[in-house]
């Protein structure tokens, strides 16, 4: 098993809990807008689903090889992409300790 997968679907497993719809209570002229942080980890879930079930469409012959191999291109761009956010989190994150007191 390749280390880029294992992480894959282990992040996958991880967002899986983190993004289901929790009620919370809104304020009163609140609009039905998400965050961005929260559109993003479920376009990220979103696109990891859909590789996932063209991968298993593939694995017994109802996909095309070509649309498999893009839905998997199109999951390690989304997996690259959110380790790259998280880098970017944690340096800032380690810059604010930094900072003198």
């Amino acid at each position: 098993m390749d280390v880029r997968t294992s992480l894959a679907s282990r992040l996958y497993t991880n967002l899986q809990g983190a993004v289901q719809p929790q009620k919370m209570p809104s304020a009163p002229n609140a609009g039905d807008e998400k965050s961005p942080f929260s559109a993003a980890a479920l376009s990220f879930v979103d696109t990891l689903k859909n590789a996932e079930d063209t991968a298993r469409a593939g694995l017994v012959g109802r996909a095309e090889p070509q649309s498999v191999v893009m839905a998997l291109a199109s999951s390690e761009f989304a997996v690259q992409t959110a380790v790259t956010m998280r880098d970017k989190v944690v340096e800032a994150y380690q810059e604010i300790l930094r900072m003198p007191v």
